[in-house]
């Protein structure tokens, strides 16, 4: 029997986080003896807390900035379970000192991928559509100019996550990206959670987080030409236009979040087209999976939604004081 569920996931290094808004969020990660790790997150929400920040929009800026800080979290843990960085291959290493190098390198790798991506996706459409115009010697209209940078933005984004699909590691988190998608399709479609009823599915889902960055760029668009029709002067100081869209973007994400529930929640025409350039780019960010992946998946999904009959996994809670205090931070 087909049904709406609200959980979702997220592609680790060699592994899957899945999350239930009701229930928890686990973490299924290949260790390298290949037996599956299975751990638990502290999930609790600023939003329990404060109800406001449930309303719509607000919601989805707090389900942003919440989810990347925990993905960031499980990306790190993943990495040090899988083995990932280990620095000497077949020689033990101190756990302390590698947690340490792990935080490092993501942290260094984070505020970089921030500084990229302010330059690659504000900075360049800016500078680029203001280089067409002098070129042509004739301003665009505020439309015009709007949705000329949007589709730059998206050509930069699609030609970014193109490249990097072909860097092995990048390939392999794809892959377990698909499997999460596939096995969430067949709970959805009511089916046996086995590795050969999750071969079958798409890899394609319309709550992806794919769709929402290019539900962000579609609705960047309007934003930004109402902005540029309120405050005329802005779009005209390149570095003032450039914090604009930043300050712009928990406007854009809050509405994001919005469309992609619904497109997520119904089928219909007005849905299919909403969600068809995202469902077109995930071509890219997924892949087929192998049936290890998989495992893994469905493993993440029983253990997130306290499904019997789960496979035999080494099971290591998350919950010791520390971790638990900081998980609280989020």
């Amino acid at each position: 029997m087909a049904k709406y569920t609200s959980i979702g996931g997220q592609a680790l290094i060699e592994g899957i986080m899945m999350k239930n808004p009701q229930k928890k969020t686990a973490l299924a990660v290949r260790k390298p003896d290949k037996t599956i790790d299975i751990s638990f997150v502290n999930d609790k929400s600023i939003k329990d807390k404060f109800p406001i920040l449930k309303l719509p929009v607000l919601r989805g800026v707090v389900t942003y900035i919440e989810t990347m800080i925990q993905g960031y979290k499980a990306m790190m843990k993943s990495a040090d379970i899988s083995g990932f960085t280990d620095l000497e291959e077949g020689k033990p290493q101190d756990p302390k000192k590698e947690s340490a190098i792990t935080a490092i390198v993501m942290t260094i790798g984070s505020v970089l991928g921030i500084a990229l991506a302010v330059v690659l996706f504000m900075g360049v459409p800016r500078y680029a559509v203001a280089g067409i115009e002098w070129l042509i010697g004739t301003p665009f209209s505020k439309i015009v100019r709007s949705s000329i940078e949007q589709l730059i933005k998206l050509a930069v984004l699609v030609a970014y996550m193109w490249g990097i699909s072909f860097m092995k590691d990048i390939h392999r988190v794809f892959a377990y990206h698909g499997a999460e998608h596939k096995t969430i399709f067949c709970y959805e479609a009511g089916l046996p959670l086995t590795v050969e009823n999750v071969k079958k599915q798409s890899r394609f889902h319309p709550r992806c987080g794919t769709s929402f960055l290019i539900l962000m760029i579609l609705v960047s668009m309007i934003v930004s030409t109402v902005v540029q029709m309120i405050f005329p002067s802005v779009y005209d100081i390149p570095w003032l236009w450039i914090i604009a869209k930043i300050l712009m973007l928990p406007i854009i994400c809050g509405i994001g979040y919005e469309v992609l529930k619904i497109c997520g929640k119904y089928d219909n025409v007005i849905t299919k087209i909403i969600s068809a350039p995202g469902m077109w780019m995930q071509r890219i960010t997924t892949k087929e999976p192998e049936d290890d992946m998989i495992e893994i998946a469905i493993a993440a999904l029983k253990a997130c939604d306290e499904i019997e009959d789960e496979p035999a996994v080494e099971a290591t809670e998350q919950a010791t004081e520390e971790e638990t205090q900081n998980d609280d931070n989020i």
